[in-house]
């Protein structure tokens, strides 16, 4: 017997529950098997070498890097906020190291990691991650630049057999006496792995699958074990497990191990953030959890301090192979921590017989691949080229932390600079015998510009015409009033001047209230579309009541609009071109050139009461209009454009009485009132989309006048010879939308167009049908 829902046990849960719930993870573990597994391992097959080198490289312990490989592997990858971001000892932070352990010891270097962990983590539970982005990003080019340039000049001395030196300008000087001691041996292992490294790209793609660094660091290695090379190779003093070491407290100098935490922590912190970005532009998964990623990092840093690893950050090389093996989750950087781990308790024997030079060749690679040409370009694109070579040459030759700050110090410098730099042109448009001074001032106008535009009034000639041009986002009380100073001082002398304000910032503001930033140019652009009543001016009292608005609107385009448009109209004075014959209702609502977003001499414009096309010959206004438009002005395309709530559709549609004239006029929306009770299926589509009957009658009219276009003489021949094409169109007033009406029905113009099309674009080809 079938068992009824009432029957089941209450307590079982559906069967479709439980199916979801045991579906997810074994979604997850396939999803782990398929794409985080083989991830991992070429992640671990690209760290190892890194690690090993770069702890080298900072005068740690061989297995501090894979310490903190595995703890950056492991936390970070278990709690961190990026999910595909891999994170381990990284070059970025190789000079910082190397300096603090020369300075006070390994172990106290631990404690300072430890430290600056801690106050990764404070940094991310104060929710101030995206802060630490605010660091301008050449600064932060130049930073890595500088690291790899230093990474790149103490590793050649390894390269050619010795030792590098403790700062960049010793390892320059002593590459002479280090050429002449050469061991060549040493030149030829190390070069090799550079040519490998630098040719990997060129190889086919299957062979590219294993990682360039570890096949450059394996052949450099079974080489120098074949061939029996003498070669100086890495030394391990221990297992894992003795290389872990506890932190100890400074002796003193305390000052200075603050300096080193805060290095430790911003570096290691703003390299991660910036890594985390540039990872998240690598896919399309889970996005980055700023605040989160830096808790994760500082835990690593913790950890690996604790017990005797090197700094840890989010490391880009390791990441972008990552997201380039496929991994789709977090578990790939954390197995990669696993098989670290694994290799340096149960293979350690194989990293003693890698050759010092191989790794200094992985290195100088590194160190150079830092220095990347494209930043070099948007640096000298951007006008911040000083500020990339000034923080180079300051990371290189003083130390990581001044590099840094004097390389922001610079940018904000800069910053400032053009922010309250102010343009300042002052020229004669006229002539010797006649001449007529143009200044023009544009930025922001503030007391420290007086010196500029002082020296620019000092140019122009006593008694001469001038035309003062501002256009101004801030404008202090000491600009405006070192301009109206002399306005008065020049109009005193016999000359005149004429004071024309383009910006958000006006002078007679800046005397009323602080000097503030102007944002208003959206406010400006609505000032000039909205009606007279909605623009709050008490009016000027020397025009007539009756013409007041009208006259104030002609002073407000005077003095906010005419300069705008006077060097279009200037071209336009001789002659006109427009594109569009645009007829239209006389409704004081439809303003063509705003909704069609077009200038002056854009559009051929003809208005009449309900935007008409008589079929008679009793008016011959728009047949008039339509011959000069197309044969005289060759306009390509002729649009008529009807509108909701029109006064002539709803007397047509409610057959009220009206004066004799009005009566006669809409008789020639008769053919369209007909079809409207015929069922037009312009009228269906418009009543399917909810319009009233009157915007229903309305669109019709749009669509009776299309094929009253098409039979018309003039306009029929100028589409049969291919010169002209015709659209309709229709406003919609309340929610400021205007729809394309054909012939057989309505279509919603796109919201998303990138730019406005022109008029004539306007035209498609199934209005023409």
């Amino acid at each position: 017997m079938a068992t009824t829902p009432s029957q089941t046990d209450a307590h079982e849960p559906p069967q479709s529950d439980v199916s979801r719930e045991d579906r997810e993870p074994n979604r997850m573990l396939r999803s782990i098997f398929r794409y985080d597994l083989p991830a991992s391992i070429v992640v671990f097959l690209v760290a190892l070498p890194l690690s090993i080198g770069i702890a080298i490289a900072s005068g740690a312990p061989v297995m501090a890097g894979l310490l903190a490989a595995i703890v950056g592997g492991v936390v970070v990858g278990a709690i961190g906020g990026s999910p595909l971001q891999v994170s381990g000892p990284a070059a970025g932070l190789t000079v910082v190291v190397a300096t603090l352990i020369d300075q006070f010891g390994w172990q106290t270097t631990c404690f300072i990691t430890v430290a600056a962990g801690i106050l990764q983590i404070l940094f991310g539970l104060s929710r101030i991650a995206r802060a630490a982005l605010a660091i301008a990003p050449v600064v932060v080019h130049a930073m890595l630049a500088g690291i790899g340039i230093t990474i790149a000049l103490q590793q050649v001395h390894v390269l050619l057999g010795g030792s590098s030196q403790s700062t960049a300008w010793e390892n320059i000087t002593a590459v002479p006496n280090q050429l002449a001691n050469l061991h060549l041996n040493d030149l030829l292992i190390g070069s090799a792995v550079i040519a490998i490294l630098l040719g990997w790209k060129y190889l086919p793609t299957s062979v590219r699958r294993i990682p360039g660094p570890l096949a450059a660091v394996v052949i450099a290695t079974v080489a120098a074990a074949l061939l029996g090379l003498s070669v100086e190779r890495i030394t391990l003093d221990g297992s894992l497990l003795d290389a872990v070491a506890l932190p100890a407290l400074p002796q003193g100098a305390w000052g200075s191990v603050a300096v080193g935490i805060l290095t430790v922590a911003l570096i290691a912190s703003v390299e991660s953030l910036l890594s985390a970005v540039a990872v998240d532009k690598l896919h399309t998964g889970p996005r980055s959890n700023f605040d989160r990623e830096l808790i994760g990092q500082g835990s690593a840093n913790v950890v690996s301090g604790m017990i005797g690893g090197l700094p840890v950050t989010g490391v880009i090389v390791r990441s972008s192979t990552n997201v380039a093996s496929g991994a789709k989750s977090r578990a790939s950087a954390i197995l990669h921590g696993f098989w670290i781990l694994l290799f340096s308790v149960a293979l350690v024997g194989l990293v003693q017989q890698i050759p010092k030079s191989a790794l200094a060749g992985l290195l100088i690679v590194i160190g150079i691949q830092l220095v990347k040409l494209a930043h070099i370009k948007t640096a000298h694109r951007t006008g911040d080229l000083w500020v990339y070579a000034v923080t180079v040459v300051a990371v290189v030759f003083l130390n990581l932390l001044e590099g840094v700050l004097i390389g922001l110090a610079l940018a904000v410098a800069i910053l400032l600079w053009r922010i309250v730099r102010v343009n300042v042109d002052a020229r004669n448009t006229g002539t010797e015998a006649e001449p007529r001074w143009f200044i023009s001032i544009t930025g922001s106008s503030s007391f420290l510009a007086l010196p500029r535009l002082t020296s620019a009034f000092a140019n122009i000639p006593a008694g001469s015409p001038a035309r003062i041009e501002i256009d101004a986002d801030y404008l202090d009380h000491a600009f405006s009033e070192a301009i109206e100073d002399w306005t008065r001082q020049h109009r005193a002398t016999g000359g005149t001047v004429e004071i024309v304000e383009l910006g958000s910032a006006r002078i007679e503001a800046s005397k009323a209230h602080p000097p503030r930033r102007g944002t208003a140019t959206a406010q400006h652009l609505r000032d000039a579309l909205a009606p007279w009543s909605r623009r709050h001016r008490s009016g000027s009292q020397s025009h007539p009541p009756a013409l007041r608005s009208l006259l104030d609107g002609v002073d407000d385009f005077h003095s906010n609009h005419a300069d705008l448009l006077r060097p279009h109209l200037t071209r336009l004075a001789d002659s006109q071109d427009p594109d569009s014959f645009f007829l239209t209702c006389s409704d004081s609502r439809v303003v063509p050139n705003v909704i069609t977003a077009s200038g002056p001499g854009d559009l051929f414009t003809v208005r009449n009461v309900g935007n008409l096309v008589p079929v008679d010959q009793s008016d011959v206004s728009v047949d008039s209009a339509l011959a000069f438009a197309i044969d005289e002005l060759n306009v390509s395309s002729v649009i008529i454009c009807g509108h909701s709530g029109c006064g002539a559709m709803n007397a047509l549609l409610s057959n009220s009485t009206a004066a004799q004239p009005i009566q006669e006029w809409l008789r020639h929306a008769d053919p369209a009132l007909a079809a409207f009770h015929a069922g037009h299926p312009v009228a269906r589509a418009a009543a399917a989309e909810g319009f009233s009957e009157v915007d229903q009658l309305a669109m019709v009219n749009v669509a009776v006048g299309l094929q009253t276009l098409q039979r018309h003489p003039v306009v029929g021949r100028a589409r049969a010879d291919g010169r002209v094409r015709i659209a309709g169109l229709f406003f919609d007033i309340g929610t400021a939308r205007v729809l394309e009406i054909t012939t057989s029905g309505i279509r919603h113009l796109a919201d998303n167009a990138e730019l406005p099309e022109p008029p004539a674009t306007l035209a498609v080809e199934h209005a023409d049908s």
